[in-house]
Order: structure tokens, then C-alpha cells, then sequence
């Protein structure tokens, strides 16, 4: 098998993929042979690659991830790697105007949500002919603080301490259960918190003076859900050119 076919046989499923990271994600693991169930609470039909398909799902709703997850693994044959990418990013306000209507928003997205998908989709991944992948994608920004964002830093704090207890349950499965946190990466949903002044001064602060990208990003989770990885479990990876050395 060759590198560009690594995942050749297997059904992804890629929550937050109609944009930004999660369509990067997505179009990656299709490109190296992932059959990829790409969800969202939009369809996103335009420009989609051969072996993506897009669902409508919120990952808030314990009803429609069971039936989402069942339909994509009656469709598919099984679910083989996970993808946790959905979630609320943030402005900044401060911490004193933080509300906890606020807080249990960012945590039903970002870590609530998580936990469905990995409940709903845990018989089929423990089933799975290639070890079972769970990625989930959270936040440098637990380890930096990120001032104005606590609800968010909060809530993909969470998701790292969610990622640790899943690769100790899971691993008797043969389960493996990453987070990965990507740097400040150009999207729509970044740019509309963040100009290009903010963009350079984190760049200026990275090892590698460049922009990471969102395809650069899903080259780390493609590794992750492929063969080599097989025995990686329980990591939070930083995927920033250094800017955080972690």
C-alpha cells in the first residue's frame, strides 16, 4: 500500500468540516483513501472531492449524533476514525462579563459534543478492522492563557483532560485518542476574531517564521488516523512552527 493510500478502506467521520480546518481535514483523509462522512450543521456540497460526503449534524443533539453515526456506519460498513473538530471559537470580553450561560454554551460544543460522538460511535470503532482513531482537535490556547477567552480556553481545556481519560478507558479497545491544537491558522472563523496585525505578532513568536495552514494541519491528523500511529495514545500534539514549545 502506498503512502497516499494509507487509509485506504476505512470510514472517517469529520464533525465541523463545511469550512476552515475540518474541510481541510476532511479532503486530506479522503486523498489518502478514507471513505469521510463530513458533518456539519450546513451542508457543504460545493466543490466536494470524490469519497466526501457531506450530513447535517449538531453535535449538541444526542438524537441526531446516534442516528448520524448509525447511518453513517449502515452506509459505510463501520466508522474507523473519529475526528472531533467542531466547536465554538471566541472573541475576547473580559472575564468579569463572563456569564455562565456563556460557559455551558462553549462547553456543549466543545466538549459535551465530543463526548456524544464518542459514545455513539465507540461499538464501531471497537470494531474496526484497523484499531479505532479518535482525534480531537483543541486549543494551544491552554496552555498560553488566551486573555478575553475564557469560556473557550475553558472548554478546550476540558478537551484535552477528556482526550487523557479516553485513551486510558479505550486503549483496552485497541482505541487510540489524540488532541492535536493547531496554530493560529487563516479561516473564516479566526478571521473574524483576528486581523492581519494579530496574525503576524503570533507568527513572530514561532520557530519557523511562517503561515501554518489548514492543509498543514490535516497532514498531523492524517499521521495520526494512518498505521504509524497505531501505538500513539493519550498525546496533546502542537502543530504551530513552534510557537508554543510544549
Amino acid at each position: 500500500m502506498t503512502a497516499e493510500l494509507r487509509l485506504a478502506g476505512r470510514t472517517a467521520i469529520v464533525t465541523g468540516a463545511a469550512g476552515g480546518l475540518g474541510r481541510a481535514i476532511a479532503h486530506r483523509l479522503a486523498s489518502e483513501g478514507a471513505a469521510v462522512a463530513a458533518l456539519d450543521l450546513e451542508r457543504a456540497d460545493d466543490l466536494l472531492p470524490p469519497r466526501v460526503t457531506p450530513w447535517i449534524c449538531d453535535v449538541t443533539d444526542p438524537t441526531a449524533v446516534a442516528d448520524t453515526a448509525a447511518e453513517v456506519a449502515a452506509r459505510t460498513g463501520g466508522i474507523d476514525i473519529l475526528v472531533n473538530n467542531a466547536g465554538l471559537l471566541s472573541g475576547r470580553t473580559s472575564l468579569l462579563q463572563a456569564t455562565p450561560d456563556e460557559l455551558h454554551r462553549y462547553f456543549d460544543v466543545n466538549a459535551v459534543g465530543t463526548l456524544l460522538m464518542v459514545q455513539a460511535c465507540f461499538p464501531h470503532l471497537r470494531d474496526s478492522d484497523h484499531r479505532g482513531r479518535i482525534i480531537n482537535v483543541a486549543s494551544r490556547t491552554f496552555f498560553t492563557g488566551g486573555p478575553g477567552q475564557l469560556a473557550y480556553v475553558a472548554s478546550k481545556g476540558a478537551l484535552i483532560g477528556m482526550t487523557r481519560v479516553m485513551a486510558r478507558e479505550l486503549g483496552e479497545h485497541r482505541i487510540t485518542v489524540n488532541a492535536v491544537m493547531p496554530a493560529q491558522v487563516a479561516t473564516p472563523g479566526t478571521r473574524a476574531h483576528s486581523d492581519d496585525a494579530v496574525f503576524a505578532r503570533t507568527m513572530a513568536q514561532q520557530a519557523i517564521q511562517e503561515y501554518v495552514t489548514p492543509d498543514d494541519f490535516a497532514g498531523l491528523v492524517a499521521f495520526l488516523a494512518s498505521p504509524d500511529a497505531a501505538l500513539m495514545t493519550g498525546q496533546c500534539l502542537v502543530h504551530d512552527g513552534g510557537g508554543l514549545l510544549h
